[in-house]
């Protein structure tokens, strides 16, 4: 739907609406859906027929904001900070926000020149805990990069800690970040993360539910991680105490079928007790991007098989591997013995055993073969791997 098509409608509304309402107010997404935007602001300005389903206090209330409320300056506003007002079914609405049913925005205030609905359909949400340790940011940096690399968007709250970590992964890798804030897009907050922010505006985008110039509060901040939950494709919660904000968003991610995904940390850190035990439960414990990757990714899109270092006697042939497993450790051994404990004939030992003692694993000691100083090195590192 575009404002300038119809400046007077729906646009319009929703932006005198979003100064009204508080973001995710579920009372307020169902009088839109059930009497539509134009007759929910007829109502709450004329005053004369009020809308079902709240008390007369909270109807005041709302009708004593929707008399401060002006669309035109909110818009006027935007317009000069580079912020435009996105409404459910534009082009560039993410479809994908509409599965929070009445609880979805209103509308989203966008600050930064890419296009949204694209770029949430290939990003991922990484959050966490404020006062992370130098693990947790090294963790979210890191995984953050990784993903920007593989061409992923990387969604997060703009705070300090494990927000701020993960965006600047992001963009140090050169990649794609989506700052969610739970205030007005034009007013940068944290404010400690002023330059933070406006650098994603240059290089990715900055969102939000709440008009220009509008505060933060706790509840906001709660509410926000719905929208980071909805728009993406998985959530990887790095560091969390049991009462962490970031693991609203990992359960809001689970109720809407999205993947909640969890870094681990020491059993006996309280930041990363909340972590641990969303790993007990459904979530997905991943160690860096290729993993989060085959998770969120597209069929193929497969992390890499976690081995340790490759051993010289990895490179053997199975069946010589066998038979250089199967040689005492500290004594020669006849080749029956050894045809026995590898499980294959005399004749096949022998011939494997040759074979190892070109290439240096085993030498003949009388009518016996035992293994060389390389080879019980190779064979003891091999053990220990398992």
């Amino acid at each position: 739907m575009n404002g300038s098509e119809d400046p007077d409608g729906e646009l319009l509304g929703r932006v005198f609406l979003s100064r009204v309402f508080e973001p995710g107010d579920e009372v307020a997404g169902r009088w839109v859906r059930e009497f539509g935007v134009g007759d929910v602001v007829r109502r709450l300005r004329e005053g004369v027929e009020a809308l079902p389903g709240v008390s007369h206090q909270r109807w005041e209330g709302l009708r004593a904001r929707a008399a401060r409320a002006d669309a035109g300056r909110d818009l006027a506003v935007a317009r000069d900070a580079g912020v435009r007002f996105l409404c459910p079914g534009d082009a560039e609405w993410p479809g994908q926000l509409d599965d929070l049913g009445d609880a979805r925005p209103l509308g989203l205030w966008v600050r930064g020149r890419a296009g949204l609905r694209m770029w949430a359909l290939r990003s991922v949400a990484v959050v966490g805990a404020r006062a992370c340790t130098e693990y947790g940011a090294h963790m979210a940096a890191t995984l953050a990069g990784g993903l920007a690399e593989r061409g992923w968007v990387v969604v997060s709250g703009g705070a300090y800690g494990v927000d701020g970590a993960a965006h600047r992964g992001a963009l140090g890798a050169g990649g794609a970040t989506v700052a969610v804030l739970a205030c007005g897009v034009d007013r940068p907050y944290p404010r400690g993360h002023t330059q933070l922010i406006n650098r994603i505006a240059e290089q990715g985008l900055v969102i939000g539910e709440l008009p220009p110039g509008d505060h933060p509060t706790p509840s906001r901040f709660i509410v926000r991680n719905r929208v980071i939950a909805a728009l993406t494709r998985g959530t990887v919660v790095v560091e969390a105490a049991h009462r962490s904000g970031s693991l609203v968003t990992a359960r809001a991610a689970q109720r809407l079928g999205r993947h909640t995904i969890g870094v681990p940390g020491p059993a006996t850190s309280g930041l990363s007790a909340g972590v641990n035990e969303l790993l007990r439960g459904d979530a997905v414990l991943v160690t860096d991007a290729a993993e989060v990757v085959e998770l969120v990714g597209d069929m193929g899109e497969l992390a890499p098989e976690r081995r340790g270092p490759v051993l010289p006697r990895d490179l053997l042939e199975p069946r010589a591997r066998r038979v250089l497993a199967a040689l005492p450790g500290r004594r020669a051994a006849r080749a029956d013995e050894i045809a026995r404990g590898a499980q294959t004939t005399e004749d096949d030992a022998i011939a494997r055993l040759y074979e190892l003692r070109s290439l240096g694993y085993v030498e003949r000691h009388g009518d016996g073969w035992k293994l060389t100083r390389q080879a019980m090195i190779s064979v003891r590192a091999g053990r220990t791997s398992c």
